[in-house]
């Protein structure tokens, strides 16, 4: 290696300290003199302090790896307090979307039902929008349990909302079931002796079907119609004068099949001795009568009269049958009086076109169908009536059940019998009734000295007190049990828009209703009737004078007076 000229190995002097290198022996790194100078003071200054044997100097600002991990800890704790309060907040806006839509459901359907007046709706809506409220405060506002309490609250509104919607929807379908109906059913038969070898309709086809057309040809045209296309063929018929005759020409062999409708059975057993025994059905068919009997009455504003016909039948209230009730309401809105007129099911009259002028039991028109039942009254009372309301035994007793029984009073002491549907103890005055009971008050007639004509005032009595508790706003909380179970029991032609009409009414007045009840009274006798013209039946001749007061009665509530002797039925 070459030598320096000055023959040392050292540094010149004159080069600055700042420029000179040095290796640092520990690192390796190269070091400024003034990098020395600042590392001797550090010495220097920390030179005099102990330290025990093998510790570490711990650097500047340097954390342990223990309060790292617990530092680290926080942080994942931190981060999953906010990531749950963000799923806590997502879960009660849930909650409150939920509620809000039920919220929207049920005002919604109260709107579509339209039986509730403005004031009502609105009182509802605001309710709602005050639960809403409590709910999003909860999910805003409030922490910790707060929060849990409100989603809990949220949950239990949102469930009562979807169960009130559905009640709603349910009262609604069978406020539209009830409501403008305008069909009869007809259920026709093919009968043949018990000791035939026929069990079914294709085994009779070779006979003559004995037919007649006095009573219900048109439903027995379509029963053949039904019969010839089940069969594949057209069958040979014979027509009698009337259902006695072919009765009698069945059960004595002169004709082997007959075709007739269901609800004149009663005609055909009193016409013939072992009738129902003696034979058997081997076919039966529905017909569908359609009517259109209502009127567009603004029943807010003007007086109107219905039909109230109880048919003596369970099951399907659109069946035929005999219309053992019969009663007819004169309503005055205006005046908010009641007139309850009962005609005896026995009562002498005719039948307007049917009978041809002959006499039969008015129960009897219940057969050929509701708008003949009305013209006969129609005619009996001279008055109109633009409504009916058909119920069948079965809609007394589960209505007065969800009603909570009812306070009927009775003019006399009696015992129902097996027949009436129960025995029951009736004492004179105030009788507080459940639905069979009730029932039975209304069917018995063999206990009462006045039979039929005492009967026909305990069904006034009997509806009287169901108004009673029906026009009372308490009994909101339970029309849809009611409606739903008058669906199949109840039907009337009176339209939706009558009803709501009626219904809002009341709510918004609360008035009280004056009840009066009527009754047609008769003598009785025997006499021939058209729907049995071969023998005599029971009947009550009506008696002109008292025919003659309900009329003018009818026109005096028509008119907008009250009568006095009313029952009250208070409506607040």
């Amino acid at each position: 290696m070459a030598q320096r000229k000055n023959g040392s190995d050292r540094a010149p002097d004159h080069i600055p300290v700042q420029r000179r290198k040095r290796k640092d022996g520990r690192t390796g790194r190269q070091k400024s003199d003034l990098d020395y100078h600042l590392d001797e003071a550090q010495d220097r200054k920390t030179a005099g302090r102990k330290r025990p044997e093998g510790a570490r100097r711990r650097p500047h600002n340097r954390i342990t790896g223990e309060e790292k991990r617990e530092r680290y800890q926080q942080e994942i704790g931190r981060r999953k307090e906010r990531k749950a309060e963000r799923a806590g907040a997502a879960r009660g806006m849930a909650f409150f979307a939920l509620q809000l839509v039920a919220s929207v459901a049920f005002l919604w359907l109260l709107c579509w039902m339209d039986i509730l007046i403005m004031e009502y709706l609105l009182g509802i809506a605001g309710v709602l929008l005050v639960l809403l409220g409590i709910t999003l405060i909860s999910q805003l506002a409030v922490r910790g349990k707060g929060k849990i309490i409100g989603k809990v609250f949220s949950f239990v509104m949102t469930v009562v909302l979807v169960i009130g919607s559905f009640y709603l929807y349910k009262t609604g379908g069978a406020l539209f079931h009830i409501a403008g109906g305008s069909s009869e059913s007809h259920k026709m038969v093919a009968v043949v002796r018990e000791d035939d070898s026929a069990k079914e309709l294709g085994d009779a086809e070779d006979y003559i079907f004995g037919i007649q057309y006095a009573t219900d040809g048109e439903n027995t045209d379509k029963a053949l119609a039904n019969i010839n296309k089940k069969l594949k063929k057209s069958i040979e018929t014979k027509v009698f004068d009337n259902m006695e005759d072919m009765a009698k020409a069945l059960m004595s062999e002169e004709i082997d099949i007959i075709v007739y409708d269901s609800s004149y059975q009663s005609t055909m057993e009193k016409a013939v001795e072992d009738f129902k025994s003696g034979t058997k059905v081997i076919y039966e068919c529905e017909i569908e009568e359609t009517q259109d009997l209502s009127l567009d009455v603004p029943v807010q504003t003007e007086p109107f009269t219905v039909y109230i016909s109880g048919i003596d039948i369970y099951g399907n209230v659109e069946d035929m049958s005999r219309s053992d009730v019969n009663i007819i309401a004169t309503v005055n809105p205006k005046t908010h009086q009641i007139l309850l007129v009962t005609t005896p099911r026995d009562y002498y009259v005719e039948i307007p076109g049917i009978s041809g002028g002959m006499r039969d039991k008015l129960t009897h028109a219940g057969n050929y169908g509701v708008d003949v039942s009305i013209d006969t009254l129609e005619e009996l009372y001279q008055v109109s009536i633009p409504f009916y309301a058909r119920l069948n035994f079965t809609s007394f007793i589960n209505i007065i059940d969800i009603l909570g029984g009812v306070d009927v009073e009775s003019e006399f002491d009696f015992t129902t019998g097996t027949d009436a549907g129960a025995v029951v103890e009736i004492q004179e005055g105030t009788n507080h009734l459940n639905g069979q009971e009730a029932l039975a008050f209304a069917r018995e007639r063999h206990a009462l000295d006045d039979g039929d004509n005492q009967r026909g005032k305990n069904q006034q009595a009997l509806i009287t007190a169901m108004i009673k508790k029906m026009v009372s706003p308490s009994m909101i909380v339970k029309a849809a049990d009611i409606l739903d179970e008058a669906a199949d029991s109840v039907e009337t032609n009176m339209s939706m828009k009558q009803i709501r009409a009626l219904i809002k009414q009341q709510l918004k007045d609360h008035s009280d209703w004056q009840i009066y009840s009527m009754a047609a009274d008769g003598t009785p006798e025997e006499n021939i009737c058209y729907s049995a013209p071969n023998q005599y039946l029971y009947v009550t001749v009506p008696n002109e004078d008292t025919v003659a007061e309900i009329a003018q009665t009818i026109n005096k509530v028509e008119a907008g007076e009250t009568i006095s002797g009313s029952e009250t039925a208070d409506g607040t």
